[in-house]
Protein backbone atom coordinates (compact mmCIF):
# COMPACT_ATOMS: atom_id res chain seq x y z
CA UNK A 1 0.00 0.00 0.00
CA UNK A 2 1.38 3.31 -0.80
CA UNK A 3 0.75 6.76 1.00
CA UNK A 4 -1.20 9.00 -0.58
CA UNK A 5 0.66 12.75 -1.11
CA UNK A 6 -0.09 15.32 1.19
CA UNK A 7 -2.82 17.30 -0.93
CA UNK A 8 -5.11 16.17 -3.26
CA UNK A 9 -4.78 18.83 -6.59
CA UNK A 10 -8.13 19.75 -8.46
CA UNK A 11 -8.21 21.23 -12.23
CA UNK A 12 -10.64 23.73 -12.84
CA UNK A 13 -11.59 25.47 -15.86
CA UNK A 14 -9.55 28.52 -15.96
CA UNK A 15 -11.86 32.06 -15.84
CA UNK A 16 -10.91 35.55 -16.83
CA UNK A 17 -11.08 36.43 -12.83
CA UNK A 18 -7.67 34.10 -12.81
CA UNK A 19 -5.97 36.36 -14.83
CA UNK A 20 -3.96 38.29 -11.78
CA UNK A 21 -2.81 35.28 -10.47
CA UNK A 22 -1.53 33.43 -13.97
CA UNK A 23 0.64 36.63 -14.35
CA UNK A 24 1.91 35.92 -10.86
CA UNK A 25 2.78 32.25 -12.15
CA UNK A 26 4.27 33.13 -15.36
CA UNK A 27 6.50 35.46 -13.30
CA UNK A 28 7.51 33.51 -10.72
CA UNK A 29 8.91 31.18 -13.85
CA UNK A 30 10.57 33.85 -15.09
CA UNK A 31 12.67 35.68 -12.07
CA UNK A 32 15.93 33.63 -12.22
CA UNK A 33 16.51 35.18 -15.64
CA UNK A 34 15.13 38.74 -15.10
CA UNK A 35 17.42 38.67 -11.66
CA UNK A 36 20.59 37.89 -14.09
CA UNK A 37 19.46 40.92 -16.29
CA UNK A 38 19.53 43.24 -13.37
CA UNK A 39 16.66 45.15 -14.53
CA UNK A 40 15.26 47.75 -12.27
CA UNK A 41 11.85 46.62 -10.75
CA UNK A 42 9.46 49.07 -12.74
CA UNK A 43 10.91 48.11 -16.15
CA UNK A 44 10.98 43.92 -15.15
CA UNK A 45 7.33 44.78 -14.16
CA UNK A 46 6.59 46.04 -17.86
CA UNK A 47 8.61 43.14 -19.53
CA UNK A 48 6.97 40.50 -17.69
CA UNK A 49 3.53 42.29 -18.27
CA UNK A 50 4.31 42.58 -22.11
CA UNK A 51 5.57 39.11 -22.27
CA UNK A 52 2.74 37.35 -20.16
CA UNK A 53 0.20 38.92 -22.44
CA UNK A 54 1.64 38.02 -25.90
CA UNK A 55 1.93 34.24 -24.65
CA UNK A 56 -1.31 34.35 -23.77
CA UNK A 57 -2.89 35.91 -26.71
CA UNK A 58 -0.38 33.16 -28.45
CA UNK A 59 -2.03 30.21 -26.66
CA UNK A 60 -5.27 31.53 -26.32
CA UNK A 61 -5.16 32.00 -30.42
CA UNK A 62 -3.61 28.56 -31.38
CA UNK A 63 -4.84 26.27 -28.38
CA UNK A 64 -8.54 25.54 -27.57
CA UNK A 65 -9.50 26.71 -24.22
CA UNK A 66 -11.20 23.04 -22.77
CA UNK A 67 -7.89 22.28 -21.91
CA UNK A 68 -6.66 25.36 -19.43
CA UNK A 69 -6.78 24.64 -15.98
CA UNK A 70 -6.10 26.08 -13.30
CA UNK A 71 -4.15 23.75 -10.75
CA UNK A 72 -5.53 23.91 -7.16
CA UNK A 73 -4.36 22.54 -3.49
CA UNK A 74 -6.96 22.72 -0.78
CA UNK A 75 -9.22 25.42 -3.18
CA UNK A 76 -5.98 27.67 -3.21
CA UNK A 77 -4.39 28.30 -6.92
CA UNK A 78 -0.90 26.79 -7.16
CA UNK A 79 -0.52 26.27 -10.37
CA UNK A 80 -1.49 26.00 -13.98
CA UNK A 81 -1.43 23.24 -16.87
CA UNK A 82 -3.00 23.27 -20.47
CA UNK A 83 -3.18 20.60 -21.87
CA UNK A 84 -4.35 19.29 -25.74
CA UNK A 85 -5.50 15.84 -26.13
CA UNK A 86 -6.00 14.81 -29.93
CA UNK A 87 -6.33 11.42 -31.85
CA UNK A 88 -2.46 11.49 -32.54
CA UNK A 89 -0.89 13.08 -29.18
CA UNK A 90 -1.57 14.10 -26.02
CA UNK A 91 0.44 18.19 -26.10
CA UNK A 92 1.35 19.51 -23.22
CA UNK A 93 1.38 23.70 -23.92
CA UNK A 94 2.37 24.39 -20.47
CA UNK A 95 2.34 23.73 -17.26
CA UNK A 96 3.69 25.61 -14.41
CA UNK A 97 3.84 25.52 -10.70
CA UNK A 98 4.52 28.40 -8.00
CA UNK A 99 8.00 28.08 -6.62
CA UNK A 100 6.25 26.99 -3.09
CA UNK A 101 4.64 23.77 -4.71
CA UNK A 102 7.62 22.97 -6.53
CA UNK A 103 10.15 20.07 -5.98
CA UNK A 104 7.35 18.23 -3.62
CA UNK A 105 6.13 15.36 -6.12
CA UNK A 106 2.84 17.62 -7.09
CA UNK A 107 4.73 17.83 -10.81
CA UNK A 108 4.94 13.98 -11.12
CA UNK A 109 1.47 13.74 -9.62
CA UNK A 110 -0.22 15.75 -12.30
CA UNK A 111 2.69 14.26 -15.33
CA UNK A 112 1.49 10.76 -13.94
CA UNK A 113 -1.85 10.85 -14.96
CA UNK A 114 -1.16 13.04 -18.80
CA UNK A 115 1.30 10.19 -19.72
CA UNK A 116 -1.61 7.34 -18.09
CA UNK A 117 -4.32 9.37 -20.28
CA UNK A 118 -1.71 8.77 -23.22
CA UNK A 119 -1.22 5.58 -22.38
CA UNK A 120 -4.63 4.60 -22.56
CA UNK A 121 -5.47 6.49 -25.80
CA UNK A 122 -2.30 4.91 -27.15
CA UNK A 123 -0.50 8.21 -28.35
CA UNK A 124 2.73 10.00 -27.44
CA UNK A 125 2.71 12.71 -25.05
CA UNK A 126 4.57 15.85 -26.63
CA UNK A 127 5.66 19.11 -24.96
CA UNK A 128 8.84 21.72 -25.77
CA UNK A 129 10.78 22.83 -22.41
CA UNK A 130 13.68 25.45 -22.33
CA UNK A 131 16.99 23.67 -22.57
CA UNK A 132 17.48 25.19 -19.48
CA UNK A 133 14.69 24.98 -17.27
CA UNK A 134 15.07 22.53 -14.20
CA UNK A 135 11.72 21.40 -15.07
CA UNK A 136 13.49 19.51 -17.92
CA UNK A 137 14.78 16.83 -15.16
CA UNK A 138 11.24 16.13 -14.19
CA UNK A 139 10.52 14.88 -17.74
CA UNK A 140 14.05 13.50 -18.35
CA UNK A 141 13.14 11.14 -15.04
CA UNK A 142 9.50 10.37 -16.49
CA UNK A 143 10.78 9.15 -19.90
CA UNK A 144 10.56 12.01 -22.29
CA UNK A 145 13.65 12.25 -24.52
CA UNK A 146 14.08 14.17 -27.65
CA UNK A 147 12.49 14.08 -30.96
CA UNK A 148 14.71 13.00 -33.61
CA UNK A 149 15.66 15.99 -35.95
CA UNK A 150 14.75 18.99 -33.91
CA UNK A 151 17.15 22.24 -34.10
CA UNK A 152 20.16 22.26 -31.74
CA UNK A 153 20.49 26.12 -32.19
CA UNK A 154 16.73 26.53 -30.78
CA UNK A 155 16.70 27.05 -27.01
CA UNK A 156 13.94 24.98 -26.89
CA UNK A 157 13.91 20.92 -27.08
CA UNK A 158 10.54 19.30 -28.38
CA UNK A 159 10.42 16.52 -26.06
CA UNK A 160 8.24 13.45 -26.62
CA UNK A 161 7.23 9.98 -24.25
CA UNK A 162 5.70 6.93 -25.12
CA UNK A 163 3.84 4.19 -22.94
CA UNK A 164 6.26 0.75 -22.76
CA UNK A 165 4.96 -1.41 -25.48
CA UNK A 166 2.10 -3.72 -23.54
CA UNK A 167 2.15 -1.27 -20.82
CA UNK A 168 0.23 1.64 -19.15
CA UNK A 169 2.87 2.54 -16.52
CA UNK A 170 4.74 6.07 -17.13
CA UNK A 171 8.23 4.09 -16.32
CA UNK A 172 9.16 6.72 -13.62
CA UNK A 173 12.66 6.38 -12.82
Amino acid sequence: MTTPPPFAPRLRPVTPQDDAFLFTLYASTREQELAAWGLPPAQAELFLRVQYQAQARHYAAKYPSEGHALIEVDGVPVGRQWRVPTPAEVLLVDMALLPSHRGRGLGTLLLNGIQAEAARARVPVRLHVTRDNPALRLYTRHGFTPVPGGDATSPYLELEWRAPEGGSGTGVR
